[in-house]
């Protein structure tokens, strides 16, 4: 990733798709804890040698946050996600103008991808208003990085309210779900994360296979 100079000072260039203005599609985003600390929790493992993911109340909380996203962000869906003892993988949906129908897509989601491991939430076409003004608040964007950021703030805030220590990664990685065979590869992706995760935790980079997924 290239560095460029603004005001005399090194920054990073953004990993935005620049042809896309995310304020519509469906997007595959993992975000990671700073240093990848285990604040979530911990996975440990049933008699069947079955993955569960054992939440703090960090993760807990993250959890929630995850679940009432359409609260704060009308425009916004969270159907299927998942949180690790030291990252999230969640599919977002920014209702606007998509190349296909995002609810009708998380519908046809293959059967076989795990449910035991993965958190769902209906595809209600309810509209729900969050904050005095809702939909017509004009500080917002509505776009996928406003979803993040503010989804980030709030578990921060529940940290530090709590007397938590936590943070996060300053930035967060996502892919733009282009046609079905792609959501269902993430989706199975996702469900089977946690049973995944004695391989994930011997490397450094969390999301190194994700390229492989994605061919």
């Amino acid at each position: 990733m290239q560095s460029t100079k603004f005001k005399n000072k090194y920054r990073t260039s953004s990993a935005r798709a620049a042809w896309h203005d995310y304020t519509g599609g469906i997007y595959f985003v993992t975000i990671c804890t700073k240093n990848r600390e285990h604040y979530f929790g911990e996975i440990t493992y049933d008699q069947n040698h079955e993955a569960l993911m054992n939440l703090t109340d960090i993760g807990k909380n993250t959890d929630e946050q995850i679940r009432d996203i359409s609260t704060h962000y009308p425009y916004a869906e969270i159907p299927l996600w998942v949180v690790m003892p030291n990252h999230l993988h969640c599919l977002v949906i920014i209702r606007n103008d998509v190349t296909f129908d995002c609810r009708d897509a998380i519908n046809r989601v293959s059967t076989d991808t795990p449910t035991d491991t993965v958190n769902r939430v209906s595809t209600d076409t309810t509209v729900k208003k969050g904050g005095i003004t809702g939909n017509d608040n004009p500080m917002i964007k509505q776009c996928l990085g406003t979803v993040i950021r503010g989804l980030k703030a709030r578990a921060t805030h529940f940290a530090r309210k709590n007397g938590i220590y936590f943070d996060w990664q300053p930035r967060f990685h996502d892919h733009i779900v282009r046609d079905q065979d792609e959501l269902n590869r993430i989706a199975e992706y996702i469900g089977n994360n946690p049973a995944r995760w004695l391989t994930d935790q011997l490397n450094d980079e969390v999301f190194k296979d994700m390229p492989e997924m994605m061919k």
